[in-house]
């Protein structure tokens, strides 16, 4: 049987889990699921340690960037934080922000999601709104993707179901990123990259929620171990 290629999470610190006693470092399990189904293994990196995120990540076949609290927003730019931002880590921010640079300059095949794509866009320059209002969480709805993009490409289709829970989006993309799909809204819901050193795709959605019913999802990780597989 051949060698599953290494899919790095970077996993997410929680206050508290279910059996067990103090503060926990996480991954949802959906995410994990929808890597190994698509033929991947599922690495869990602890959040720390920017410094020495890109030898870190040496031993990873593809990077899956993925949901979480908000970014601080100083890393945007922005003095003042709306009174929604959440579950801010200065650590968290400065290694996802680390392992977003290294694995787009390298071309490391990568897929973001939620606040994956938020990383990517500020670690890009670009800017997030705050909050948006309505916001998108506990929302399915349908994100039109751009005909010709990737994004459309790896689906097979133009229309997604996406599970969303955000309060946050693109403002303004970073360099190089361009839109994949959007909302009824306009909120952009994917961005790819004109130019990417390799695989790339980037969805404001949740695929995981959805994707062991829905072929359209469950394409986004079966995507990205393939990219992982040829290395």
């Amino acid at each position: 049987m051949p060698r599953r290629p290494v899919i790095a999470i970077p996993s997410r610190f929680s206050a508290s889990a279910s059996a067990l006693r103090y503060a926990a470092v996480v991954t949802a399990r959906a995410l994990a699921d929808a890597v190994y189904r698509a033929g991947g293994e599922p690495f869990m990196m602890h959040p720390t340690g920017a410094d020495e995120a890109a030898q870190r990540l040496a031993l990873a076949d593809g990077l899956l960037l993925p949901g979480g609290g908000d970014l601080a927003p100083s890393t945007y730019g922005e003095a003042v934080a709306h009174e929604t931002v959440y579950d801010v880590d200065a650590e968290q921010d400065a290694f996802d922000l680390a392992a977003a640079r290294h694995a787009l300059a390298r071309g490391l095949p990568t897929l973001a999601i939620c606040r994956g794509l938020q990383v990517v866009n500020v670690a890009l320059g670009g800017r997030l709104r705050q909050h948006m209002d309505p916001d998108h969480r506990h929302v399915v709805h349908p994100v039109s993707a751009r005909r010709g993009s990737l994004l459309a490409e790896v689906t097979g289709t133009e229309k997604i179901d996406a599970s969303c829970y955000h309060h946050q989006c693109v403002a303004e993309p970073g360099a190089g990123l361009v839109p994949a799909a959007f909302a009824e809204d306009g909120t952009i819901e994917a961005v790819e990259l004109e130019n990417p050193a390799g695989w790339f795709l980037a969805v404001q959605w949740h695929p995981e929620d959805t994707a062991h019913t829905d072929p359209a999802n469950q394409a986004l990780f079966d995507a990205l171990v393939t990219a992982a597989r040829r290395g």
